[in-house]
């Protein structure tokens, strides 16, 4: 599997990805707002897009999928429950899908809500695995839930899902917000080294250059991974003391969601 990540250079900040096919150069695109970056990287690399992911249904991932279909006839899948919002779906899709790139790159499809109540993220079958996944998890941050979204479906997407995949997996968001994401985790858990060093590093960067995290890395960087933290619930309880001594995991999770909101 080769993969490309395009940093879009907007406002807003979106990763897009290539996901290609190493023998016949047939490509999926991720969430391809500004599409000419796309359909340019992927003529340099000689390779045909032939399919057109949205993780969800918000339009600063969508907007770009009608006049790339129109450029290359690709076929757009989704999450099944959102092809209506989204339009010009050609496939609906639902957990443990597999799509298929050309001839060697196999994609699991998850059902992962939270963000929003459709959305998905893809899982790729590689030995080094690797996770697109779209506006549920950031590098050291979590997805909001303002448009459509719930804390509490995020919260058991991240813990029966995302926390449960391999520690080398590969982190692929939709969106660069990685040293404002540490400054909320350090803000959080003041001694968490790891965040620390590599906030260092992320507020000089270029981000088209950002660093590819791995899970097991997110584990130790991410607050919304690290709701059993003794120093992240100390805290969070000085900000919403009805929390109590002992929290279950999931008002942590919640309550972090709700402080980052306006944070």
């Amino acid at each position: 599997m080769l993969t490309e990540r395009i940093w879009s250079g907007n406002s807003l900040r979106n990763f897009h990805y290539l996901i290609a096919c190493p023998e016949s150069g047939e490509a999926l695109a991720v969430d391809p707002l500004e599409w000419r970056l796309c359909l340019d990287a992927a003529r340099r690399r000689g390779w045909q897009i032939t399919q057109i992911l949205s993780t969800h249904e918000h339009q600063d991932h969508t907007g770009g999928n009608a006049p790339l279909k129109k450029a290359t006839g690709a076929k757009v899948l989704a999450h099944a429950g959102a092809a209506t919002r989204i339009g010009g779906v050609d496939v609906g899709l639902h957990q443990g899908d597999l799509i298929r790139v050309g001839r060697t790159v196999e994609l699991e499809c998850l059902d992962t809500p939270g963000h929003t109540m459709t959305h998905v993220c893809l899982l790729s079958h590689t030995q080094v695995p690797a996770l697109f996944c779209g506006d549920t998890l950031f590098n050291a941050g979590a997805g909001n839930c303002f448009n459509g979204g719930r804390p509490q479906a995020l919260y058991d997407t991240f813990v029966t899902q995302l926390a449960q995949l391999a520690d080398n997996t590969q982190v692929y968001p939709g969106h660069e917000y990685l040293a404002r994401n540490l400054e909320f985790t350090l803000d959080r858990e003041p001694g968490n080294q790891a965040a620390g060093e590599l906030l260092e590093l992320a507020r000089g960067h270029d981000p088209a250059a950002a660093t590819v995290t791995t899970l097991g890395e997110e584990k130790r960087i991410n607050t919304f991974l690290r709701l059993t933290n003794p120093q992240v619930i100390a805290r969070l309880r000085e900000k919403f003391p009805e929390v109590g001594e002992h929290p279950d995991p999931q008002t942590v999770f919640v309550k972090l969601r709700e402080l980052r909101n306006r944070w």
